[in-house]
């Protein structure tokens, strides 16, 4: 059974300890689990936030946020360390948590567009997967499974596709790196959303962001939801559904992902809405 969540992203950048309030709201409106994106590790309190959650009745997931200095492909090796130490810390913290999944575009840094030779390319690919290849060590050791996550040619030059997402996983070759699907990015640069997702199969597919077109309310755009759920149901897909958009981005995260303007009417509403058209489309 697919089980529905929310972004912490939807109200607030970066969440934290004085934020813990949104878990009783989160459940009040009868999401099954909280995604929990870690800007910052050290903004929150996650002794209380696994207490809490469990009394709301909430599971908890996990998801990055991949500023320049948290890029395993940089050419710069204290940024590549960095990177690699942010997400060894984010595994760990999902193994507390017990999220199954800490997903994000783990390949690079959000806002990183260039065209660059191919020889840049390839070195940069290398240093990632030799990076990819400790954090699936470490990630199959806490239980944790890392989803790979395309992003649109806008905000990343490296894995805008789910085949170059695929492509990445296979030459990695390491059972906990898998692959996390955000249908907002989807909707721009795959050509059949349902194709891609039945190519990735139930054994790769993590993790699922089910977001709209324009990353408002889902079920408002024009998504091919109707393919995305014979999709999902023809695969078995037994993972999260999570709405993530922004509905405070910070400074950093506005530019990344260039966001300029309200995407709801407010945060509650899509939240609300957007569980509404979850379990009215892809059942409860």
């Amino acid at each position: 059974m697919i089980r529905f969540g929310v972004s912490t992203f939807v109200w607030v950048s970066p969440f934290s300890t004085g934020d813990f309030g949104l878990l009783h709201k989160v459940a009040a409106m009868g999401y099954d689990l909280i995604e929990v994106a870690v800007e910052d590790k050290s903004l929150i309190d996650w002794v209380l936030l696994k207490k809490m959650a469990r009394e709301a009745g909430l599971a908890v997931t996990i998801s990055g946020a991949f500023g320049a200095d948290r890029d395993l492909a940089s050419d710069n090796p204290d940024i590549r360390k960095n990177g690699l130490a942010y997400i060894l810390d984010c595994i760990r913290l999902a193994n507390e948590m017990e999220s199954p999944v800490f997903t994000g575009p783990v390949y690079s840094a959000v806002g990183k567009t260039r065209l660059v030779p191919e020889a840049q390319k390839q070195q940069e690919r290398s240093w990632c997967i030799e990076n990819l290849h400790l954090v699936g060590a470490a990630a199959q050791a806490a239980g944790v499974v890392i989803g790979v996550e395309p992003l649109n040619r806008f905000e990343t030059d490296m894995i805008n596709t789910v085949d170059q997402a695929l492509s990445l996983v296979d030459e990695v070759g390491h059972p906990a790196i898998q692959v996390s699907l955000d249908t907002f990015h989807n909707n721009i640069e795959e050509k059949n959303i349902a194709a891609s997702i039945r190519k990735i199969g139930r054994e790769r597919l993590c993790h699922v962001q089910a977001n709209e077109s324009d990353r408002g309310t889902p079920g408002t755009g024009n998504v091919d939801w109707s393919g995305i759920r014979d999709a999902l149901t023809d695969i078995g897909y037994e993972g999260a559904m999570v709405i993530e958009t922004f509905g405070a981005p910070s400074a950093e995260l506005a530019r990344a992902a260039s966001i300029w303007r309200p995407l709801a009417n407010s945060p509650d509403e899509l939240a609300s809405e957007g569980l509404a058209f979850y379990r009215s489309f892809f059942g409860s």
